[in-house]
């Protein structure tokens, strides 16, 4: 048994989703947000790695999947993106998990079948996947799916599969990066 922590990073919430893989079988543990509110930017950092450390800690996932940086309009908000996603891989790494990351294109072509799925699609195909009784918040949903979609890349890459393209295997501790 496998589990999987999603992370859906963002400067003023960060949607977490942690699913249980058993086999071909995907269980839903938790799934939810931190919300860091309007203060200080470094002091937000700070609770972002302490938010996840301490759900790390208390779910014990094995592997952390986080979606990566795409591009923005703005700069600012970029930097800032990659910065709540740096908080978020330190809390992982800190607490000895491999880190794997995917784009939002490969998540939601993953889990809806099409690689520019609106957010409501995702949260719905969430809710369907994994039994919920509704659908979960936007930024929970798409931590999930992206926890999901390590584990869809994880059952193709069993012994004799092939990566998916554009995939490769990095040299640190055996993650999959994209390329």
């Amino acid at each position: 048994m496998t589990r999987i922590i999603g992370v859906d990073p963002g400067s003023r919430k960060t949607g977490f989703g942690i699913i249980e893989l058993d086999g071909k079988q995907i269980k839903h543990v938790v799934s939810g947000r931190l919300l860091v509110g309007d203060g200080d930017f470094s002091g937000r950092l700070k609770q972002i790695f302490e938010g996840l450390t301490e759900l790390i800690q208390r779910y014990q996932p094995d592997i952390m999947a986080v979606e990566q940086v795409f591009l923005h309009k703005n700069a600012d908000s970029a930097l800032k993106l990659g910065q709540a996603r740096g908080a978020a891989i330190c809390a992982a790494v800190s607490q000895q998990l491999q880190v794997h990351e995917y784009s939002a294109t490969q998540i939601k072509k993953s889990v809806v079948g099409n690689g520019h799925a609106q957010k409501e699609q995702v949260q719905y195909m969430m809710s369907v996947m994994l039994q919920l009784k509704e659908a979960p918040l936007e930024d929970a949903a798409d931590a999930l799916a992206c926890a999901i979609t390590h584990a869809n890349y994880s059952a193709l890459n069993g012994p004799g599969n092939k990566l998916p393209a554009g995939m490769r295997v990095s040299r640190r501790r055996g993650g999959r990066y994209n390329r």
